[in-house]
């Protein structure tokens, strides 16, 4: 399988399989004498890991990773940075009765098709697993932008809708979104979400989930205006992440319902200050960074391993049924927060990198 690697300069590569002994990634082009630990890394994997409430996946995962190389007295050495989480909670057996059967929604079917052969415990390469490793990528591009940047920096994400359930995103609050388990930045709904939510997972179904992450105290001049557009490298980056099936940058689709003058962020000066009157280009013009805060949206679609029945067919071709039994989020978009912002960090560090290679 190719394509296993994202980034130009900051790059990093995933290795392993969902119910494989390990996972874990390798980390290449990240500057020398930046101070990271474990600790730093492993903060950010345990916003991710399952099992920590019962509106997630009850796998019991420490995601406990360890640091292989790149790292010499607390300090990054420039040389890759070699990571691995050890698997410790994987229940083949559940996969047993389906491994012949393609299940709706996933790609099982397509994965076959191409390669001819496939591990079919939990989804193998294609499950959500891989994105621990983002995370502790991420991780490490998150501690490197706060040392070049300053404690201004700032990535935080939340999810503003569950299902049919929205959220008030003037209400959003950065503290609240940590404080309870769905990452709402609105403590207003979360309520109605929690009962929301267990209804789904007691009818054997799932939701999908809109989830916004904002980057802050960001330079002016990220991106580039043609092939390596900022905003083109986030919606890629963000449309990797398993079940994302749709991005918005600022306003995104709905910038084609407003007109001319809606739409356009008027800007003043006032002194050295430049102040724009809004931000419906989420922070990004012609594909370069304006200094705003930067806001991108993307859509997850509901976990499709559900234990209602649904036809599909197995890979002798033959016509069946199938539900899927285990251990599942019944809304997957939850634990891909920490996700997009580990997948903002990692473009964004890749730009900063590029940008003082070219303009410093």
């Amino acid at each position: 399988m190719s394509f296993n690697t994202f980034g130009k300069i900051f790059r990093f590569t995933t290795w392993g399989e969902s119910h494989g002994p390990a996972i874990g990634c390798i980390v290449d082009g990240c500057p020398p004498n930046i101070n990271i630990k474990e600790q730093d890394i492993q903060s950010e994997l345990n916003k991710r890991k399952p099992g920590q409430s019962k509106f997630t996946s009850q796998r019991k995962e420490d995601d406990k990773v360890q640091i292989l190389s790149g790292i010499f007295e607390g300090k990054t050495t420039g040389t890759p940075i070699s990571l691995i989480i050890y698997n410790k909670d994987m229940r083949s057996r559940d996969y047993e009765t389906i491994k012949n059967k393609f299940r709706p929604g996933h790609a099982d079917f397509t994965y076959l098709k191409k390669y001819g052969i496939r591990d079919y415990r939990g989804g193998g390469r294609q499950s959500a697993r891989e994105t621990a490793s983002r995370v502790a990528a991420g991780a490490i591009a998150k501690k490197v932008l706060e040392n070049k940047i300053g404690k201004k920096f700032k990535v935080i994400g939340a999810v503003t809708q569950l299902g049919i359930l929205g959220c008030d995103i003037k209400k959003w609050n950065d503290k609240e979104i940590r404080k309870n388990s769905f990452f709402c930045p609105d403590k207003s709904i979360v309520k109605l979400w929690k009962k929301y939510l267990l209804s789904i997972r007691k009818s054997g179904s799932s939701c999908g989930a809109i989830i916004q992450v904002r980057a802050r105290g960001l330079p002016i001049g990220l991106g580039a205006p043609i092939y390596s557009k900022l905003d083109m490298d986030i919606a890629s980056a963000m449309m990797s992440i398993n079940a994302v099936k749709g991005v918005n940058i600022g306003s995104g689709m709905n910038s084609a319902q407003l007109t001319g003058e809606q739409n356009s962020d008027e800007i003043s000066q006032k002194g050295k200050k430049i102040k724009f009157n809004s931000n419906n280009a989420g922070g990004i013009l012609g594909g370069i960074s304006t200094g705003q805060e930067i806001i991108v949206s993307f859509a997850v679609k509901p976990t499709s391993s559900i234990l209602k029945s649904r036809k599909t067919i197995d890979k002798f071709g033959k016509n069946t049924s199938i539900s899927v039994k285990g251990r599942h989020d019944p809304c997957v978009g939850i634990r891909a927060v920490p996700v997009g912002e580990a997948m903002l960090n990692c473009v964004l560090l890749d730009h900063y990198l590029m940008n003082k290679a070219q303009c410093s």
